[in-house]
């Protein structure tokens, strides 16, 4: 599921201000990484975000294209990833949701906190879920175009169902985050889990929560058969 060793840099979600990368591209995880850039009237170049980055070679001249690093933020509780060191290389704080518990003292570089709008990025933020059982703490960030979503949905083969742009993860399949992610009306989405959608995304993301529980049988089933190669 979860590859190491030499990543290969694979780009992906490229729009006007913004990129994605998946770092090992061949691993069943599909780990994505995205980077967007906010115009700066202060500053000659866009401050970049960069969101839950797996590190590979090529990764920071991939930034540098977009302007100047100006945070690395972690959306997910598990989404450490290599935020750290991506976030020492540029001389910037690791960005985490004050409400995140339990994230801040397992990373090796300066924290952030940041509430209900992600610092001057532009984006707003907001819980998706936190939960101790299982344990899950996820926030999203919404701009009013573009809608990251770091574990909830995805689009990585066990995300999705049948006809699915995007999935919600395999465990919230039965009880979904409809509450959290409705209505929301973006552009594009970026998951944390293989390539996003570029266009209609709110129709994406609503035909996920409406489908999550009915499609929930057909896409147990397929994930049993990819695992026992039928």
């Amino acid at each position: 599921m979860k590859a190491d060793g030499d990543a290969e840099l694979h780009e992906i979600d490229r729009f006007g201000r913004g990129v994605g990368w998946i770092a090992y591209p061949d691993e069943e995880m599909e780990r994505a990484s995205h980077a967007v850039a906010v115009p700066n009237e202060e500053s000659e170049t866009d401050d970049v975000w960069v969101f839950d980055p797996v590190d590979a070679p090529g990764v920071d001249d991939l930034l540098d294209e977009l302007g100047t690093v100006a945070g690395v933020v972690i959306g997910l509780d598990r989404h450490k990833r290599d935020s750290a060191a991506i976030a020492t290389r540029h001389g910037v704080p690791v960005y985490v949701a004050e409400w995140m518990t339990g994230v801040a003292d397992e990373i090796d570089a300066p924290v952030e906190r940041f509430g209900s709008r992600l610092a001057d990025s532009g984006f707003e933020a907001f819980r998706i879920r936190d939960s101790t059982v299982p344990p899950w703490q996820e926030v999203g960030f919404f701009d009013g175009e573009t809608l990251i979503v770091p574990e909830s949905l995805g689009s990585a083969p066990y995300f999705r169902g049948d006809r699915e742009r995007l999935g919600v993860h395999p465990m919230l399949r039965l009880f979904p985050p409809t509450e959290a992610l409705s209505g929301l009306d973006p552009e594009r989405v970026r998951v944390g889990h293989g390539v996003g959608v570029a266009e209609r995304g709110a129709l994406a993301v609503e035909d996920a929560l409406s489908g999550s529980r009915r499609k929930a049988p057909g896409l147990y089933a397929k994930t049993l058969r990819s695992a026992l190669g039928i």
